[in-house]
Formats: C-alpha cells, sequence, structure tokens
C-alpha cells in the first residue's frame, strides 16, 4: 500500500482529481488485451513532461513502482502493474507537436493515437508506414515502447525503423533528449534504440521524433485462396524468390477465415484452408509487373483462385476486415492468448505445420494469422480460463511453439513486446550470458529497480490472474 503522505504528493503534482485510488477507477487499469490483471495502488493522469518528472522523482524517493500506459493494448502484459505501485496514465500527452514537411519528420507526445498521426501525415502529402492491428487505438508511445509491427512491416520496416530521436524521463527523473532532426548521425551509443523497446523499463517516453516518406503512387491488393495451408507457406517463400517485396502479405487460416466472415461478410469463401491478402505498391508500372509475378507464383503453388481488388473501396473493406480479426476471433472462446513467434520467411512452411501439428495433438482451438512475407506468426489460442486441463494444454503447446520458434533460428517477438508473458522464455533465446547482459543495463539505468519491474527480465515469479 502508498501512504497517505505520498499520495498527497502526487496530488501536489498532478491535482487531487488526476489521482486516483478509489478502486471502481483503478481496476480500469489493471489490465491490458491479455486479459490478466493486477489492481494498481494508484493512477496518476499526467500532462506533460515536468509533471512526468516529478511523479518519477516522488517514486524514486519513496521506493515506489511506476507502470507507465497508454491506451493499454498491449497483448504481452506490458502496461500490468504486477508488484503493485502507481500506473502512470500517458494519455493525454497527446499533441502532434510538428510535422515538418520539408524536412519529413514528425514530432509528437507518446499519448497521439497511431490512426490520427496517419491520417494528420497523409494530409500533408506524406506517410508513416508501421499500422499495427490496433492503429485505430494504440498510442504511438506504447508503440515505440513495445516495438509494434504491423500489415506493411515486410517491405516497409516496424516502427523502430523510423524513431529517429526521443524525450525521456530516466528513473532519477532527468529529462533527455535523444537523437536529433538528422537523419544521419552516429556520435556515441544508440541512446534512441536503446529506449526502443525498452517497455518502460529503463525510462518514460514523453516526446518522440518519426521519420516520414511519400507514400506509394499506386496499390494493388489480391486475395489468394489455398485448399493447403502448407501450399499457402510455399507461395510466400516463392514470392520472395522471385524478386517481389509485396507491402503486405497477410496469412489467414480457415479457423480466422470463418470468424471474419461470420461478422463482416466480405464473401470469402468459407471451405479453403487458407488466404493470402497481398499488396503491391510503387511505381504503377512495377506495380502491375510484380501484381502479374505474384499471380503466377501462387497459381504454381496450388492456389484455388486468385481476386483482384477492384477500387478503392473495396481494398478498404478486405484490410478493415483483417484489421478486425483479433476482436473476432475474441469472440468464440472466453479468453484469447495471441502469441508472436516469429521465423526467418524461408521457415515460414515448418512453422506453419508445427503450429497445426500442435494444435491437433493438443486438441486446441488455434486461429492462426500472421505477416508472413517477414515471418512474423500469430497462432492465437481461443481458450477458457476456468478450463484448467485445457489450460495446461495451453502453456503446454506455447512452450513448444516458441522452442522450435527459436530451433529454428526465430525469436519469441515481432512486434508485441516481452512484457510479462514471455519473461520467461527469455533466457532460452538470449542465454544466461545475455540475461546477465540485460539486467546489467537495467540496474546501470534504474538500480531502484522501480520501472515497470519484471517486464522483459523475470526477477522473480509473481502472481498476475486473468480477470
Amino acid at each position: 500500500m502508498i501512504s497517505k503522505s505520498v499520495i498527497s504528493e502526487l496530488e501536489d503534482i498532478a491535482g487531487r482529481e488526476n489521482v486516483l485510488t478509489d478502486y471502481a477507477y483503478t481496476f480500469v487499469y489493471s489490465y491490458d488485451a491479455t486479459q490478466l490483471h493486477k489492481v494498481p495502488d494508484v493512477v496518476v493522469i499526467v500532462s506533460n513532461s515536468k509533471q512526468v518528472s516529478k511523479v518519477v522523482k516522488v517514486a524514486r524517493k519513496h521506493k515506489v513502482n511506476l507502470y507507465p500506459r497508454g491506451s493499454g493494448t498491449s497483448i504481452s502484459g506490458g502496461p500490468i502493474p504486477a508488484e503493485g505501485g502507481i500506473v502512470l496514465e500517458l494519455s493525454r500527452l497527446n499533441k502532434i507537436l510538428d510535422i515538418d514537411t520539408e524536412n519529413m519528420i514528425a514530432v509528437v507526445e507518446p499519448g497521439v493515437i497511431a490512426a490520427v498521426l496517419d491520417a494528420e501525415v497523409a494530409k500533408r502529402g506524406l506517410f508513416y508506414p508501421p499500422d499495427p492491428g490496433s492503429l485505430s487505438v494504440a498510442t504511438i508511445g506504447g508503440c515505440v515502447a513495445e516495438g509494434a509491427g504491423g500489415l506493411r512491416g515486410l517491405k516497409y520496416g516496424t516502427t523502430k525503423n523510423y524513431v529517429i530521436g526521443l524525450e525521456v524521463v530516466l528513473p532519477n527523473s532527468d529529462i533527455v533528449q535523444t537523437g536529433s532532426f538528422s537523419l544521419r548521425g552516429s556520435p556515441g551509443f544508440d541512446l534512441t534504440h536503446l529506449f526502443v523497446c525498452s517497455e518502460g523499463t529503463l525510462g518514460i517516453i514523453t516526446k518522440i521524433m518519426l521519420k516520414l516518406i511519400y507514400p506509394p503512387k499506386k496499390i494493388k491488393t489480391m486475395l489468394v485462396m489455398f485448399d493447403e495451408i502448407e501450399s499457402a507457406g510455399i507461395a510466400v517463400a516463392s514470392i520472395i524468390e522471385n524478386k517481389v517485396i509485396p507491402s503486405t502479405m497477410e496469412l489467414l487460416d480457415k479457423v480466422s477465415i470463418n470468424a471474419i466472415e461470420d461478422f463482416n461478410r466480405v464473401g470469402l469463401p468459407r471451405d479453403i484452408e487458407a488466404l493470402l491478402l497481398i499488396e503491391v505498391d510503387g511505381e504503377p508500372e512495377d506495380v502491375d509487373k510484380s501484381a502479374k509475378v505474384v499471380e503466377e507464383v501462387c497459381s504454381k503453388a496450388g492456389a484455388r483462385s486468385i481476386e483482384v481488388a477492384k477500387n478503392e473501396s473495396e481494398r478498404n473493406r478486405l484490410m478493415q476486415a483483417r484489421r478486425s480479426l483479433f476482436p473476432v476471433l475474441a469472440r468464440l472462446r472466453p479468453t484469447t492468448i495471441t502469441e508472436d513467434a516469429t521465423v526467418p520467411r524461408s521457415k515460414v512452411p515448418s512453422m506453419i505445420k508445427r503450429i497445426h501439428e500442435i494444435k491437433d495433438r493438443y486438441n486446441l482451438l488455434i486461429g492462426s494469422c500472421g505477416h508472413v512475407g517477414d515471418g512474423n506468426m500469430h497462432p492465437i489460442f481461443l481458450t477458457d480460463k476456468r478450463d484448467k486441463v485445457e489450460m495446461e494444454k495451453v502453456e503446454k503447446a506455447v512452450s513448444e511453439i516458441f522452442d522450435y520458434c527459436i530451433e529454428l533460428g526465430g525469436t519469441l517477438t515481432g512486434e508485441h513486446g516481452i512484457g510479462i508473458v514471455k519473461a520467461k522464455f527469455m533466457e532460452r533465446e538470449f542465454k544466461k550470458e545475455g540475461m546477465r547482459f540485460f539486467s546489467d543495463i537495467k540496474k546501470s539505468i534504474d538500480p531502484q529497480n522501480i520501472m515497470n519491474p519484471n517486464k522483459i527480465i523475470m526477477a522473480k515469479d509473481i502472481k498476475v490472474d486473468y480477470i
């Protein structure tokens, strides 16, 4: 519990109305999209970086844990206050401070919603490519902290490829600037990218500088249907081998296809085992050539049929249907567990096959999808937390998937972060020596371990329950 005197100090900083201690309010900040939760002692709603610094100073003085939070869309348990303390609510830091069209740079606060930035940049004839599935609600700060990717990651990269500078409040309450408006520079350590993907464990991001680019002149969207999911995986590898890099290459399995069709009525055939949603973009003549190669390769791989979106409205409808996948799958069972295993793209067919073998062996309902062009697979476990036997099966299945992912030369996460959910698996990928290095960095910057503790690095076993 946090003492009344600490609460009073926090009220002096943020105002009494912005310091929440009543359970009816703090419960709202106890969970994220994992459905895991732990109710914090207090929630502090801040409005600027100076307030953030002052709150950090109070937390440091009293050795109270701090958990930065945006929209709470994380599916790795990143913002969950697992060990109690202060949830620092950052959604009011939501200003787009500058869109510099000459230098093609945006400067934003962490609470800016990704879709809002996307729209504002587009009005000025520019393009911010990262597009997580939760685009309409995810904050830019969360995207930076978790290393969010999205549908366009294959060609354009993920959030980390566009961050060129940050303002960060350190655990000692100092406010530091990293990076610059210059797109090239190498003065010492790359401090900017030390904080990208750090999930609030090293400091609290209060300002972000992002690189922008020009949008493609033409986009062509194709739906490719397959009677065997392994054939879809083979097509993915073959497209890249034929020197075509689509901007989007999404795989959906039968469970996912039917969930989307139940909810959106897109017109997808229900009897197919898999489909690829593929987009190629760029100069018009290049797009047409690339689309022709994609069609030829997919046909050779055994595609049942190939459809091309006729206009922008049809394209948007298909893309929106894909973005709705996680929520529509969540309607099928009470508990949804979304994983994020990423392998070299040449290993996608092997990973797809193993996921389906595991699903059949444990008799589990799994919806498989993924940004397969860059090897990012999302097996989505549809289960019920109240069924202890099934949950034990899920845990074993997840463990096997990660073991095989690492065996193939992959990684635990391509875009969802580690948080609390995957921290126990980190040593499998980085070994003891790597984890010691992670711990040394954490201790040197946050010696009191008050910044989002037990995320990424599992220092001790803690109990977090499903809602």
